[in-house]
């Protein structure tokens, strides 16, 4: 059941897009439909709804008051669903998860599958984005459990668990580097080094690194796509400069080796689960914020085992 109507959907849409054409894709119905239902609607509510203007269409001050409500109207209907679900137990439920695109692999996902196995009847909302993207869906409560680099900590986020996560230097396993347990610049200047561009999080940390040792790469390749610059060091193009996190299921393997910079030479990034602080969290959500914080700590034992042990 849905408390919105057919048309709040054709509004919101339109509210959102700016085009009647673009919300028509979106809906899968008619443009003229869609026009229709909010002409009705600005006839019954005597105010219009929307400029029409030749870029296309914008909300007067009465549609800005009418989308908020409806978009608080979805907030707070979600919500009742959520108590709804506490009355069933956890034969039913559901939860919202965003986290950062270098967890697509891992503990967490396994986490993730085992309480699937375990709920049948669970439904989940999962979405990655960057982690200043995430810090906001979190702080909006837009997702119940966020899961991110880094959070900002004191601007509507509360942190539920956190494991440090080294910086180093990956490379494949018969690479002279790889049998060290910890690695400096210095070592590098000899091999062409593969360095992350933003948005990637590592970019900052190695800017500020290079940047205190004075130093500018002359043999490198910059690249924003993790997973271009993973392949480039398989063809052993070079080394790459990463976090543990960006790897960890192929230093598992044993297909990529890492080597961490030491803790003095470069601070290490957080990853951590995060909640809205006044968010009521269903029966559902705190399940997988109990499984998810196991994963976590998990990986925090493993991590310091993998910066630690030479490969």
């Amino acid at each position: 059941m849905d408390p919105l109507s057919r048309f709040s959907h054709y509004f919101m849409a339109v509210a959102t897009t700016g085009s009647l054409r673009k919300a028509a894709e979106v809906l899968h119905v008619s443009s003229s439909a869609i026009n229709r239902q909010i002409l009705m609607a600005e006839e019954k509510m005597e105010t219009p709804l929307f400029e029409r203007l030749p870029s296309g269409l914008r909300l007067t001050s009465a549609g800005e008051l009418l989308y908020s409500d409806l978009h608080r109207w979805k907030k707070e209907y979600a919500l009742t669903r959520q108590r709804f679900d506490e009355l069933q137990g956890l034969k039913r439920g559901h939860v919202s998860v965003a986290m950062v695109a270098a967890l697509s692999e891992g503990v967490l996902i396994q986490a993730l599958a085992e309480i699937s196995r375990q709920y049948p009847h669970l439904t989940f909302n999962l979405h990655t984005d960057e982690s200043y993207a995430i810090n906001s869906l979190v702080a909006e409560s837009e997702v119940d459990i966020g899961i991110l680099l880094d959070p900002l900590e004191g601007q509507g986020i509360e942190v539920r668990a956190f494991t440090e996560i080294p910086i180093g230097v990956v490379m494949r396993p018969e690479h002279p580097l790889a049998s060290q347990t910890d690695v400096t610049l210095s070592q590098l200047v000899s091999y062409r080094q593969l360095l992350p561009a933003a948005p990637l999080m590592v970019h900052e940390r190695m800017e500020g690194l290079y940047h205190r040792h004075h130093l500018i790469p002359v043999q490198n390749m910059v690249c924003n796509d993790l997973k271009v610059m993973k392949s480039l060091v398989y063809q052993n193009v070079g080394v790459g400069i990463l976090s543990l996190l960006d790897v960890y299921s192929e230093v598992r393997s044993g297909t990529l080796a890492f080597v961490p910079f030491s803790h003095q030479a470069v601070r290490p990034l957080t990853l951590a689960l995060c909640v809205a602080p006044k968010r009521q969290l269903s029966r559902a959500a705190q399940l997988v914020i109990k499984h998810f914080t196991q994963a976590i700590d998990d990986m925090h034992a493993d991590m310091g085992k993998n910066a630690t042990d030479a490969p």
